[in-house]
């Protein structure tokens, strides 16, 4: 006899696999556009199709997950982490950068070190841009499509697994080590900033969106599942 989660990996259903096959065309379609009337040179495939990659895995993801019913405080406590570690992947990554010296009224006085203020815009293989950023003299924010997408997503698995998490240690069992994929994909928003943006190793640089784009999805895989290993433990 087994208990009931209300945190699941769902089965696949056509309705969802119609809309990932759909994306997946759009996705097809942007690339061919971009690769006809763009006069860049494309050396990589593979970092074309990279974005895409966090794209559909996010999505798919967050379709996939349920997170449990519990009581509003929990899903408040829950919701302020995610939101957390979402901020903590963006500042890894670089979506998010703070000027410490302006802040704290020494150093220098420009954001992001000199670069200029106010909106920016830039055009970008699909996933990778639209590009849409602001900046101040304290702090400066970028959009980036497919890493907002990925970290939103990671951000909702994480909610998904922490309310999870609390409430199986609360009813007696040991679930609170499946939460291994909360900490693991802070390395996911630690690589990707080596792709440009706040890296913190730059020797990595080369393989940095290889390196981001395979514990990207491991760690999808491991918040993702982490419902089902706790299941079947209890059985």
């Amino acid at each position: 006899m087994s208990t009931q989660h209300s945190s699941f990996v769902a089965p696949f259903r056509v309705p969802l696999v119609r809309w990932l096959l759909a994306l997946t065309l759009l996705e097809g379609v942007a690339v061919a556009a971009y690769l006809l009337f763009s006069p860049v040179h494309v050396e990589s495939l593979r970092y074309v199709l990279y974005p895409f990659v966090w794209i559909n895995v996010g999505v798919a993801a967050v379709l996939l997950t349920t997170p449990p019913q519990t009581t509003g405080r929990l899903r408040l406590v829950a919701g302020i982490a995610a939101v957390a570690y979402f901020v903590v992947l963006a500042v890894l990554a670089g979506l998010i950068s703070v000027n410490l010296g302006a802040l704290f009224g020494g150093g220098h006085t420009h954001a992001a070190g000199g670069h200029p203020t106010g909106w920016q815009f830039s055009l970008a293989a699909p996933g990778w841009g639209p590009r849409v950023g602001y900046a101040t003299e304290l702090f400066s924010v970028v959009f980036i499509p497919y890493r907002v997408v990925g970290f939103l997503a990671l951000a909702y698995l994480v909610y998904a697994a922490l309310v999870d998490t609390v409430r199986t240690a609360l009813s007696g069992t040991l679930g609170i080590v499946s939460c291994v994929g909360c900490t693991f994909s802070i390395a996911a928003g630690l690589s990707a900033g080596l792709a440009g943006g706040t890296g913190v190793v730059s020797a990595l640089r080369v393989l940095s969106v290889d390196l981001s784009t395979v514990v990207f999805v491991a760690a999808v895989a491991i918040l993702v599942w982490r419902p089902a290993g706790s299941r079947a433990s209890e059985r």
